[in-house]
């Protein structure tokens, strides 16, 4: 297997860290737009000489479709935020690659009714691709990061071995995280974080399909385990429940994020001074005037997550709730995965939450590489198996766990 990651930011640092320690692939050209940022996270690794750096623009759809034909490489891992999927995912095909993700293609609100009715859902512009990648026998394995991701597996994993009918897959996501030294440092991309909370959330239940409701809405407080504790957790926007009830059977399907109140407050007021808009306004220079996105400007006044592990403090859960019945009976479990940051920082010098997202596409890599997995079409994480994902990710050293409630 020959791959070509794009994207060396947090998560990007963190998947060369954790597959250097793997013997399954050839090779792993890590690309990026900032060059220095590509050699530094190569050069981190010592002498592997299975990493190469280069520098591309994951926008220019045929300049990394030439790249994939320069290195030979046959998979396109996309560690990018998702303003980049659509143009990454087209050159994986024109390349005959396969296509890794952990973000799906953007969504747009519905224009009339934002908070009732779907507009343009995430994955959609990629599903309506799914029978050419099908029919040409190629593969893009989509939202295999950890939400979503890991988070699908569970719900795979609680519909083959420990449910017989399923009421509702909740995906429930907290932490315990602190920062020193900031009131606000968001742990996790910021422009992808407010892309995912300020959109219209989407809830789907059988007999009424996907439907939206208000930003934050339904909160309700989740115990998590290892010591986090009770969260405060809202709907937010995000894959699964887009990609788990296409492969497993669920009357209800909910994604809840424990923000906190302080962080959704302050996202509601970057959506009140129209801070969270992506589109260009102009602002005055020293040279005249410039178009700049508010979002961007927003991303440039916050630190680097990347470069906060060393201040962070605490652990991050990522997890799925289930509840159904089993054998007669009814049944309720927490499938999860905790990370600490001391570990993370120690064992791999990568903060928790970017470790956290990172590992599971490496195991992903890794059941495809062996052919544990295998496919054709635009498929979720739900589409395989998931016991050999879950026995791989414990063989990496970050076993998971699973509470009944």
């Amino acid at each position: 297997m020959r791959v070509l990651l794009v994207g060396a930011g947090g998560v990007g640092g963190a998947i060369t860290r954790i597959a250097a320690r793997r013997p399954f692939f050839e090779a792993m050209v890590v690309a990026d737009y900032d060059p220095a940022r590509a050699e530094a996270a190569v050069a981190a690794l010592g002498d592997d000489a299975r990493f190469t750096a280069e520098q591309v623009d994951a926008g220019d759809e045929a300049a990394v479709t030439r790249l994939l034909a320069w290195h030979r490489c046959d998979v396109l891992l996309n560690a990018t935020d998702p303003r980049f999927v659509m143009p990454l995912f087209r050159a994986a095909r024109t390349a005959g690659a396969t296509y890794v993700d952990m973000a799906m293609s953007l969504s747009r609100p519905h224009a009339e009714r934002p908070y009732e009715k779907c507009g343009v859902k995430l994955g959609d512009e990629q599903f309506a691709q799914a029978a050419d990648w099908e029919e040409e026998g190629l593969l893009a394995l989509v939202g295999m990061g950890v939400e979503p991701g890991l988070s699908d597996v569970f719900a795979r994993y609680a519909a083959d071995e420990l449910f017989d009918t399923i009421e509702e897959i909740g995906i429930r996501d907290g932490a315990n995280l602190t920062v020193d030294g900031y009131d606000f440092a968001p742990s996790f991309s910021i422009w992808t974080t407010i892309e995912e909370c300020l959109n219209p959330p989407v809830v789907y239940e059988t007999g009424k399909g996907w439907f939206t409701t208000e930003p934050f809405s339904e909160p309700e407080v989740f115990d998590f385990p290892e010591g986090i504790g009770p969260v405060e957790c809202v709907n937010v926007e995000h894959e699964e429940v887009l990609l788990v009830p296409r492969w497993v059977d669920a009357r209800r399907v909910t994604f809840k994020y424990g923000l906190g109140r302080e962080f959704v407050e302050t996202l509601r007021t970057l959506h009140l001074l129209g801070l969270d808009r992506t589109d260009p306004v102009i602002v005055p220079g020293p040279d005249g005037p410039v178009a700049v996105s508010p979002r961007d400007v927003v991303a440039a006044c916050l630190p680097d997550p990347a470069r906060l592990g060393e201040r962070m403090h605490g652990k991050t859960c990522a997890g799925t709730w289930v509840r159904g019945v089993k054998d007669g009976e009814p049944r309720e479990v927490y499938l999860y995965h905790v990370v600490d940051n001391q570990w993370s920082m120690t064992e791999y010098g990568s903060q928790a939450v970017v470790w956290q997202t990172a590992i599971n596409p490496v195991v992903a890599l890794e059941l495809l590489a062996t052919g544990a997995w295998s496919g054709a079409g635009v498929l979720g994480p739900e589409a395989f198996p998931a016991r050999p994902f879950l026995d791989l990710l414990t063989d990496y050293g970050s076993p998971w766990g699973m509470r009944e409630q």
